[in-house]
């Protein structure tokens, strides 16, 4: 007689996140996926598993005309300005499927040291060398484009072969810098390496123009930057390469001579985003294409709100001043030392932030922190800035006068 199971299932029971709508959302990669009304309603419509496929007549997902995924395919493409693409489980799957498809095991692959660690394990997951192109260091962390001509040409001394791949993180998680994709793909241009582009805090949220950057691959995550849920991911490419990144299978079943000749490999046949994810993107769509029109606008309140804080004493904003994008890190000290007297201890400014109806600040953080602005209102990011001066003054923390 089997045993009966002793599991506590009323803790799946009225699940819910604890914040309220109400709330502003600082948190950094959740920003750029907030859905639009239009997605949240298709993400009720589409809620079931395999949701999209009802009129599936030719097996893959990206071909499915109703609802349009062929349509959206092929107008993402032109948003980015490439040839091809594909969706895929989040970035660091487009990551994966890039590399897997273009390189052999024990090539190298070059890449920025702030690149995520998604992009380290993918090379892993494909068995590749990294190099790193060195950052800048404090207090900006920038890369410097030429540092990609310098380490093709080290591994081509080291290895007697240029690099099978270099990857650039157009803008990084850690401190929002916006790399010179362009000179980037220049260099790559110039020494015949193929060139992919992390894009997964840029495209959807600024403009990007993969031709005039000169990628070859381009990846992006549609829950971090493109109004999606998760988990999302498109990878884009060329006339020259989408034959071999998007390569069909041609296995066949030794008995039963079965063989998947429309599937994909690096895809696993089917892009595995058969429901909210691909419904939820395509809902946002029309409202991405708009909102990248207003990049600059965004840039500004991240700023404001970078000025207002370094009005606060031991306050400095990490990465390029200004800021060039929304994700912006700032250095605390005053508030590290402030939570030293607390009894929250470092979670303090956590629970300071919450009191005021603001979360996204990982808890615990006080020595330096990082948010992102996009998508508020310059009233809201005002809002912001006065619930940190506000903070400040609290625990004696001087504050400069407005200019």
């Amino acid at each position: 007689m089997q045993e009966e199971f002793q599991l506590n299932l009323d803790i799946y029971k009225n699940l819910n996140r604890g914040i309220e709508s109400t709330y502003i959302n600082l948190n950094p990669i959740q920003r750029g996926g907030v859905l639009t009304a239009e997605a949240r309603k298709a993400a009720l419509e589409f809620a079931d598993g395999y949701s999209v496929c009802d009129f599936c007549f030719e097996s893959r997902v990206d071909l499915v005309q109703n609802p349009p995924v062929r349509n959206l395919t092929a107008d993402i493409a032109e948003f980015l300005n490439m040839d091809d693409v594909r969706f895929t489980a989040g970035c660091r799957h487009a990551k994966w499927a890039a590399m897997h498809m273009v390189t052999e095991p024990g090539e190298t692959l070059v890449l920025d040291s702030l690149a995520h660690y998604t992009s380290y394990l993918a090379a892993e997951a494909n068995q590749l060398k990294v190099v790193e192109v060195p950052h800048s260091g404090y207090p900006e962390f920038t890369i410097d484009p030429e540092g990609y001509a310098e380490k093709f040409e080290e591994v081509e001394r080291n290895t007697g072969s240029l690099p099978a791949l270099a990857l650039l993180t157009h803008v990084d998680y850690r401190y929002g810098n916006v790399a010179d994709a362009a000179s980037v793909g220049k260099i790559c241009k110039e020494y015949g390496v193929p060139f992919l582009l992390n894009t997964a805090y840029s495209s959807g949220i600024m403009p990007i123009d993969g031709k005039k950057l000169g990628v070859d691959f381009l990846c992006a995550s549609g829950h971090k930057s493109w109004a999606a849920s998760a988990p999302m991911g498109i990878l884009a490419t060329t006339f020259e390469w989408n034959q071999q990144v998007f390569d069909k299978s041609t296995i066949r079943g030794d008995w039963s001579g079965r063989g998947f000749t429309k599937k994909e490999v690096a895809l696993f046949g089917c892009s595995p985003v058969f429901g909210v994810p691909v419904m939820s993107l395509m809902a946002s769509f029309p409202s991405v294409v708009e909102r990248v029109k207003h990049w600059d606008e965004h840039v500004e309140n991240a700023r404001y709100l970078a000025s207002q804080l370094e009005r606060i004493e031991g306050f400095h904003q990490m990465g390029v001043k200004p800021t060039e994008h929304t994700l912006v890190a700032f250095e605390s000290l005053p508030l590290f030392e402030a939570a030293a007297k607390t009894k929250k201890r470092g979670y303090f400014l956590y629970h300071e932030l919450k009191k005021r109806k603001i979360i996204g600040i990982q808890p615990g953080m006080s020595k330096s922190f990082k948010l992102n602005t996009f998508g508020l209102s310059r009233v809201q990011v005002e809002y912001v800035a006065n619930a940190f001066i506000e903070i400040a003054r609290k625990y004696d923390i001087p504050v400069e006068d407005e200019a």
